[in-house]
């Protein structure tokens, strides 16, 4: 069986499960349109085509063979480049999944995804040994044999061991981040002020005089370069600690609102519960009940 011989959408598990895997043949220009971010860690490989990769506070440039890991609640984005066409798969490890592991054997798993270099180019011998694992993992996905669950979930297991042991023999290849154009260089320079200041108040124009670029520009390129509107991807990042001290402090909402830089409590309610999928106090309620078994 050949990846060619897939049909275009398989799917095992859900976002909601220890392991959710993806695989999705696309035709024509695909974007992400939504805001994504997740608490499981994300295993990503670009079978074929190319894409835009905005992860953290970088953009990169990816072709098919390209490894990204996501590291749990990381903020990124794919967007298309110049080939429309692509093929990829995702697979979403949630902590659970390694449950019945070692300390040892779970930090070893997942040690790459501390890595400062979210992309692994692979040399072509890497790449075959990496997509004959695919390739068994999709089969059994496809056909779903007598146990094919216990398969999947042992090659997911196998792909992590792998990446794990690539990264260890060889760092990720430095340098990467030299690509960038000088427009995606200034983007990412406003991005990280943006995560280092996101408590402050945060205005387009503040920064784009800042950084010695008109207004206009800067909400035009901002966009093109991450995926996410100048307000949007502020909002993300505020939501984002939001929901970290409503799971670990015991701060009550308005505090929590303030400290993360809303100066309106009720614009807080309403993008919390936009991104979030639920108001800041059932958000708390529920992450407590999952904290309590």
């Amino acid at each position: 069986m050949t990846i060619t011989s897939l049909p275009n959408i398989l799917r095992f598990g859900s976002i909601s499960e220890p392991l959710w895997i993806e695989f999705d043949r696309r035709i024509g220009c695909h974007s992400m349109d939504t805001t994504h971010y997740h608490r499981s860690y994300e295993f990503f490989y670009l079978y074929s085509g190319e894409r835009k990769f905005f992860i953290r506070d970088s953009v990169y440039p990816i072709q098919s063979g390209d490894l990204i890991l996501v590291n749990t609640n990381d903020v990124h984005r794919t967007s298309e480049l110049s080939q429309p066409n692509h093929e990829r798969i995702v697979l979403h490890y949630d902590l659970p999944f390694f449950d019945g592991l070692s300390r040892e054997e779970t930090e070893l798993l997942l040690s790459p995804f501390a890595s400062a270099h979210p992309i692994i180019k692979l040399n072509l011998q890497e790449r075959m040994q990496l997509e004959a694992l695919f390739e068994s993992l999709l089969r059994e996905l496809h056909e779903c044999p007598p146990g094919y669950q216990l398969h999947v979930r042992n090659t997911a297991v196998e792909l992590l061991l792998f990446t794990a042991r690539h990264v260890q023999r060889r760092k990720v290849q430095p340098g990467i981040e030299l690509e960038l154009t000088p427009v995606q260089q200034k983007i990412t320079d406003i991005v990280r002020h943006i995560n280092q200041h996101f408590r402050e108040p945060l205005l387009l124009d503040d920064l784009a005089k800042r950084f010695f670029i008109s207004k206009g520009h800067l909400s035009r390129v901002f966009k093109e370069v991450t995926g996410f509107g100048f307000s949007q991807y502020i909002n993300i990042t505020r939501i984002k600690e939001a929901e970290l001290l409503l799971k670990e402090t015991d701060w009550s909402i308005t505090q929590i609102s303030e400290h993360c830089g809303f100066e309106n409590f009720s614009h807080f309610g309403k993008m919390f519960k936009e991104l979030s999928g639920l108001p800041p106090r059932a958000y708390r309620k529920l992450e407590q009940h999952k904290n309590n078994g």
